[in-house]
């Protein structure tokens, strides 16, 4: 059943071809694959864990950095989690047949517009196997077949899980080709991948600013953007210093390695002298490396000197940026500068200065008083997520079922002629 070495052409043009089938399933059908997916996935955990072990092992041996080995480890709790995540999908409403709008032209002509799925999706994604899961889950509930291709670190995990979900499908008496995997690493195969436009739908990239914008600039097929996250918290003096260092510290350290962990710590003038020192012993304690502005350096020596380049580096590591600014405008200033229109927080008791920033702030989450680590399709009721869009169009921030639909117009007549 599993081809690794078939093109990447050949594996969309077969998920075209069985894309109807999955169209005319009910929502109760593709629920009912969910579950059978997830209890799959538990029921073949040893497969899956040695499958991930081997992948651990080459990508040691390679020197891939602790950062990335955390995203490529599938722990047996987040292969739990990536289980009950198909199930919370699963429980959600189906996206697809919902009446967005209808009306009655002045003729008589019956209007409505409907969600329907976009067809063929492909995902292109590095390190992180909890993708393949999440990604097809969210593909098949919204009726969408889905052409998937992770990095070469994670290959055997993915073959593994590819393998085992399409097998689900044929359970459930659909065909396997709706879920294809490119089970290659080469790199002209995600080449090709971008140039198949009229086989595939959409393309969605997840991973580093580099496949990102290889991805955007390269691309034949409509691409939604899935951006880097350079994200900033920035606080100010009416914030509790106690208040302040739990946030800095969920939103820098609970998992620095993924997009949503803030980068660059924004402190205003006015917040130096109460918040600045205990801020920053907080967080080397808890082992983040501080790059600092120059001022910082002088307030806090155990930071090191900053260069232009951490401001917009998106380590996802402990390492922080820091710097002191004069007030909600400097911080905007630098935020438009820098950030990535990815996931921005700003700590206050200030309402007006809140909603300003919430305002001003150009990125697809803007928080009040809260981690940006927030930022995700489950946190937000999503069941998951198919990526975190930085774009404007179509979809913006954690995409769940509904960024995953079009919508046609279906209309109604009796005898009607245009005149």
């Amino acid at each position: 059943m599993e081809r690794w070495e078939t093109p990447v052409g050949t594996l969309a043009k077969e998920a075209k071809t069985a894309w109807p089938l999955l169209a005319r399933t009910t929502g109760a059908q593709r629920d009912r694959l969910l579950d059978r997916m997830a209890n799959a996935l538990i029921e073949h955990a040893d497969r899956i864990q040695a499958a991930n072990a081997q992948d651990l092992a080459a990508g040691g041996a390679s020197g891939l950095s602790e950062a990335l080995l955390d995203r490529l480890a599938l722990t047996p709790a987040r292969l739990v989690e990536a289980a009950n995540g198909l199930r919370q999908i699963g429980e959600l409403p189906d996206p697809l047949g919902e009446v967005v709008g209808g009306w009655k032209r002045p003729n008589g002509l019956d209007i409505r517009k409907v969600t329907v799925p976009l067809g063929v999706i492909g995902i292109i994604y590095e390190a992180r196997p909890n993708v393949t899961v999440d990604a097809a889950g969210l593909c098949l509930k919204s009726g969408n077949a889905v052409v998937l291709r992770g990095g070469k670190e994670a290959i055997w995990t993915n073959r593994a899980l590819a393998t085992i979900l399409r097998r689900a499908l044929t359970a459930e008496g659909l065909p396997p080709e709706l879920l294809q995997l490119v089970g290659t690493p080469d790199r002209s195969e995600l080449d090709l991948m971008l140039r198949l436009r009229g086989d595939l739908d959409l393309l969605i990239p997840r991973g580093g600013k580099g496949l990102i914008d290889h991805v955007v600039q390269n691309s034949q097929v409509p691409v939604i953007e899935t951006g880097a996250g350079v994200c900033h918290l920035y606080v100010e003096a009416s914030i509790e210093v106690s208040t302040a260092i739990a946030i800095a510290l969920n939103a820098k350290t609970q998992r620095p390695s993924v997009c949503n962990a803030i980068e660059t710590l924004l402190i205003s003038r006015a917040a130096v002298e109460t918040h600045l020192a205990p801020l920053l012993e907080a967080l080397l304690e808890a082992g983040v490396a501080l790059r600092g502005c120059p001022e910082t350096v002088m307030r806090f020596p155990a930071a090191a000197p900053a260069q232009e380049s951490d401001w917009g580096t998106e380590y996802m590591d402990l390492i922080l940026a820091v710097k002191i600014v004069e007030d909600v405008d400097e911080a905007i200033g630098h935020i438009r500068r820098y950030g990535t229109r990815h996931s921005e927080s700003i700590l206050t008791h200030d309402l007006r200065t809140a909603r300003r920033f919430q305002q001003e702030v150009d990125a697809a989450c803007v928080y009040v008083n809260a981690s940006t680590r927030f930022t995700d399709g489950g946190q937000f009721g999503f069941g998951a997520e198919i990526g975190i869009s930085t774009q404007k169009l179509h979809a913006r921030g954690p995409m769940g079922l509904k960024a995953l639909t079009s919508t046609k117009y279906l209309i109604d007549g009796d005898g009607h002629v245009r005149g």
